[in-house]
């Protein structure tokens, strides 16, 4: 395979709640398709490149405002970023590419919708509104041995434990999981890598450890697909709502306020919608001068 040599490639890295992305803009670059996966590889390494949990391209779309492509620090493209989806919308309204404070974004989920909160001229929060979730064992995927539709608080046995699981999807899957207990970093290790990769999963999938507070607050620890325990993880803060409410903890209507890691998000559920708010942060632009993929 041919090697290909960019320079100069300028680039923006953002974060939200400390779930850290690399954005391009592809429309100026146009990265080969069968060279951007090899690009999220080498840009996304910590310590020799940029690092960060994924890439993501800004392209054309000719059914929205604009596209959004992302890739995890695997190489493999998602589906949807519930964090990245915000970075991604400061970063195309505050380069002047998309100047709208409500912006349609075109993703592999589907088209969705971005309400900015502009301060000074800058993005200081966005609003996306994540359309319905996938319940449907199939759509999600999971596979079960229990002829069931819905995969709703189903028992999985993981190394030395039985973990009774939800599985929802946002576009990418998740297992929800709630618990009595926080897990520290060695069990969310642990248990979140062989949950992600286990035979019911065939595309594997995002794990969410669920500590309730009450009935409007929450704690979610995640173990990200593709990438390791991350800071937060926006679908999954949905997908726990989500997992409530049709378990019963949470009430439809009712904004959660989701505590992560790195920092908190305010998620609404109304049975059919999921409404996502929270912060975003520019970290620094740059320019690689040479790299070769």
């Amino acid at each position: 395979m041919a090697y290909l040599i960019i320079e100069n490639l300028d680039f923006g890295k953002y974060h939200g709640l400390g779930n850290d992305y690399v954005i391009i803009n592809d429309i100026r670059w146009n990265i080969p398709e069968e060279k951007k996966s090899s690009l999220a590889l080498k840009l996304c390494e910590i310590h020799f490149s940029i690092g960060a949990d994924g890439l993501i391209f800004v392209c054309e779309s000719k059914d929205a405002d604009i596209k959004m492509r992302i890739f995890n620090n695997d190489g493999l493209e998602a589906e949807m970023c519930g964090n990245g989806i915000r970075c991604f919308s400061k970063y195309i309204y505050e380069n002047d590419i998309v100047k709208k404070e409500e912006i349609t974004i075109e993703t592999l989920k589907g088209i969705l919708l971005a309400k900015l909160n502009i301060v000074d001229h800058k993005v200081n929060s966005v609003e996306i509104d994540m359309g319905p979730p996938i319940l449907n064992c199939e759509e999600i995927p999971v596979i079960l041995d229990s002829l069931v539709n819905r995969c709703v608080n189903e028992q999985l046995v993981i190394l030395d434990k039985i973990f009774n699981f939800t599985a929802v999807s946002m576009g990418n899957p998740h297992a929800v999981i709630f618990t009595k207990e926080l897990l520290n970093d060695n069990k969310l290790n642990m248990y979140g890598a062989a949950i992600e990769s286990h035979e019911c999963f065939p595309n594997k999938v995002n794990v969410e450890f669920v500590n309730i507070i009450s009935e409007k607050e929450s704690i979610v620890r995640v173990f990200e697909r593709g990438v390791g325990i991350t800071k937060s993880c926006g679908t999954g803060a949905c997908a726990s709502v989500v997992a409530g409410t049709i378990l019963g903890i949470f009430e439809e209507n009712t904004p959660i306020l989701v505590h992560n890691d790195g920092g908190d998000l305010k998620i609404t559920y109304n049975g059919k919608r999921v409404l996502m708010e929270g912060p975003i942060e520019k970290v620094f632009d740059g320019i690689i001068e040479r790299i070769e993929i």
